[in-house]
């Protein structure tokens, strides 16, 4: 079904080949990746990139801190089409006015500053910027992780707010060139099987060993031709979930029809590879091998076919308990017992969000449920159209009708379902999901108090088809159902009648709308000569995800507060963290004012002059993990950190760029420490790092420190900082990006 070739290959007019007449490094330049991405490079170094993205999409968990900081560094006026969408934080169920004061902070914002703002419940993030941003050739960023558009010729990246921070600045989203993995498509989808399930199974095969990690995925080949363009948008956007940094397709006529029927056909353009084209790896998909997929909790890489999950599910879901204990003690946990009367049954099924809603999905949904009954026992399904246009064809062609007949609910375009709020479980609930991610708290439960609820993904026809029976997990391809094909029509008048479009009108005379939650941030000081930091977390876990740094759901409603928002910072894996973090900022206050607490001279007077370096020795937080950074972009799971007093993070890798590029505009060092070393060290131990200043300026990679631990004792520990670009290590010196470029004003 998927084979993954771990060397480097030719694609010469079509084919794959081990060997060409024309060397690798000349070659590479044939790629998709590698001429979009040139061109949006400022430097003269195709090797290390500058680039200058054409048009940037935020959402209301990030755009509030976004523009902040650009506003608080110099920003006039946008230069490039900037959309903020309003999809996440829009029940305004959680904390009064909060939600609906920062959206009308960005509509004051779109018209200040001349953006487009999409209001609440008319699209989500990313279909709008299917529908209005993407062109083929183009390169997009976006403040959410699944920032994905490759299908549509678009090369488009998730980062954190400070990377779109500095586009607003005009300033340049720095990375090495990529490598490049070919994705080669061959054969056509069975009747019941989805995006989704062709996306699990990519994820599962490459999440685990890395295999694609910060590398842009480059589909080609005979079995783009057999997937309509939802198909193709349903499996680029989980890209995400295999770590890589982008993805592009090559396009064709069925790409052409999309920019056709959104209104757009000027902004199609054939794309293919060169006539020789060299790719750093492989994979290849056998479409028409792959089977209907369930990820099981607590990663979308954590997938079996739907039928080996059923001949297993009492060992499967005994491993996911076990799991789940292991990481919340104070949760009961039960999922076996959703094995009964010849079937597991989950509890509910919801098809949402910028994966699931798309038209051919909740179409094909529809086909496979009409005339039939979710039943009236306690299984809900609930299905959420991912945009408004979407919704009114929906309802045009009779599909809307079709679901509602059959006990499904209809909802607003919104993200909550794939992020933890909105449609949470009952305790100890099993949820489906065609939706992008099944981390811990993906559905919105607590079980740091007690709580517990899991996510499975599914594709939106297995969702569907276990609604047709009451909730008892069912693959599609088990289903006797016939899709109907409905040709979409796009209604842009929709948009037309609500969003505002202000690109090019910026209005300095506006003055933005500030609600009582949008505070400014703390102060945050440059970087000393040395640095003390003590372990306020120490989490062994194979990956910790950007959930667990932060939490999303409710808890992301006091994005716009940076205070109170770093009341969350690993609440739900180190209920400790926050009050440690508290504790150390107020000693560092203290050194500050001069008057260097006592325990911090006992740990200087370990490693020399406890006196002579107190006063120029930074003391903070730090936080050890094994990988972290999986998941979302959000910045938060930085910035609450900094926030905190937080200076540094210690890990043997990032799990994604964007998480390191976050912690480093926020001015935490992001040490490494070699694979292979052990980290024995606990909450309390203490890391001196002397020289660290001189260190970062200069570039130098690798940084002696020495522990020091609770009992007193003091050993040895190699520290490293690597691949920093010139003005990452002046933002590292200057304490942040907003330091950065204020002392540059």
């Amino acid at each position: 079904m998927i084979q993954l070739i771990d060397h480097g290959v030719y694609l010469v007019d079509g084919k794959v080949q081990d060997t060409a007449p024309v060397a690798a490094e000349e070659a590479r330049k044939g790629t998709l990746a590698w001429k979009i991405m040139q061109a949006h490079n400022q430097s003269d170094d195709p090797a290390n990139l500058k680039v200058r993205f054409d048009a940037m999409a935020s959402h209301d968990i990030t755009y509030v801190g976004i523009i902040q900081q650009a506003r608080f560094s110099g920003m006039k006026e946008f230069p490039m089409p900037y959309a903020l969408t309003n999809c996440h934080n829009s029940l305004c169920a959680v904390g009064g006015t909060i939600n609906e004061d920062d959206h009308m902070y960005g509509l004051s914002a779109a018209k200040k500053y001349g953006g487009i703002y999409v209001p609440a419940n008319q699209s989500v993030i990313h279909s709008y910027a299917r529908e209005q941003l993407a062109k083929c050739g183009a390169m997009i960023l976006g403040s959410d992780s699944h920032t994905r558009y490759g299908a549509l010729g678009t090369m488009a990246v998730g980062e954190g707010g400070p990377e779109l921070a500095k586009q607003l600045l005009k300033n340049t989203w720095d990375v090495p060139m990529p490598k490049v993995v070919l994705v080669y498509l061959t054969g056509k989808p069975r009747k019941g099987v989805g995006p989704h399930d062709v996306a699990i199974a990519l994820v599962k095969a490459t999440f685990a060993s890395k295999f694609v990690n910060n590398m842009v995925l480059e589909f080609v080949g005979p079995g783009i031709k057999e997937l309509p363009i939802d198909f193709r948008n349903g499996i680029d956007v989980m890209t995400t979930e295999t770590t890589c940094l982008s993805s592009i397709w090559e396009t064709d006529e069925v790409t052409r029809g999309f920019y056709e029927t959104h209104q757009r056909p000027e902004d199609y353009q054939e794309l293919h590879p060169e006539a020789v084209a060299y790719y750093d790896k492989m994979i290849t998909i056998e479409l028409d091998k792959v089977e209907p997929m369930i990820a099981l909790p607590f990663h979308p890489s954590n997938a079996y076919t739907i039928k080996e999950f059923l001949a297993n599910a009492e060992e499967i879901l005994a491993g996911v308990e076990a799991d789940a204990r292991k990481r919340y003690p104070k949760a009961d946990v039960h999922l076996t017992n959703k094995i009964h009367d010849g079937g597991v049954y989950a509890d509910q099924g919801v098809i949402a969000g910028c994966s699931g809603g798309l038209f051919d999905n909740i179409t094909e949904a529809a086909d496979i449920i009409r005339g039939g009954s979710t039943g009236s026992g306690a299984f809900s399904f609930s299905v959420y159209p991912t945009s408004t246009p979407v919704a009114m064809e929906l309802m045009k062609i009779g599909a809307t009708a079709d679901l509602l007949s059959a006990g499904a609910i209809i909802k607003p375009s919104f993200c909550g379902p794939c992020f933890g709020a909105g449609d949470v479980p009952a305790n100890n609930g099993l949820s489906l999901r065609h939706a992008t991610r099944n981390f811990p708290n993906r559905e919105g439960s607590k079980p740091g108090e007690g709580q517990f609820a899991a996510v499975c993904l599914m594709d939106s026809r297995s969702i569907a088809a276990t609604a047709l029976n009451g909730g008892r997990i069912t693959p599609a391809t088990d289903v006797d159902y016939e899709p109907v094909h409905h040709e979409y029509h796009f209604d842009k008048s929709i948009y037309d009648k609500r969003c505002y479009y202000g690109f090019g009108k910026a209005d300095p005379s506006v003055e933005l709308v500030m609600g009582p939650n949008i505070t400014d941030w703390p102060p945050m000081y440059e970087l000393t000569e040395n640095l003390l930091v003590e372990l306020a977390a120490v989490i062994h876990d194979e990956v910790t995800t950007t959930d667990e740094l932060i939490p999303s759901g409710e808890t992301s409603s006091y994005r716009s507060n940076p205070v109170r928002m770093a009341e969350f910072t690993l609440s739900r894996r180190v209920p400790d963290y926050v009050p440690r973090a508290k504790e150390i900022a107020k000693q560092e206050a203290a050194r500050r004012a001069g008057e260097a607490p006592a325990r911090v001279l006992e740990a200087l007077a370990k490693v020399g002059d406890a006196e002579t370096l107190a006063a120029n020795t930074q003391f903070g937080s730090c936080v050890f993990a094994n990988r972290p950074g999986d998941g979302s972009a959000r910045e938060q799971a930085a910035s609450c950190q900094k926030v905190l007093g937080g200076f540094a993070n210690i890990c043997y890798e990032y799990a994604t760029k964007r998480y390191r590029s976050n912690c480093i505009n926020w001015g935490i060092l992001p040490f490494t420490i070699d694979e292979g070393t052990d980290f024995p060290y606990e909450p309390g131990d203490m890391v001196f790092v002397p020289g660290v200043r001189q260190a970062i300026t200069t570039g130098t990679p690798d940084i002696p420190a020495k522990v020091i631990k609770a009992d007193g004792s003091v050993c040895d520990l190699l520290l490293h900082v690597r691949g920093l670009t010139e003005d990452e290590k002046a933002i590292l010196a200057d304490g942040c990006l907003m330091n950065y470029y204020a002392a540059r004003q």
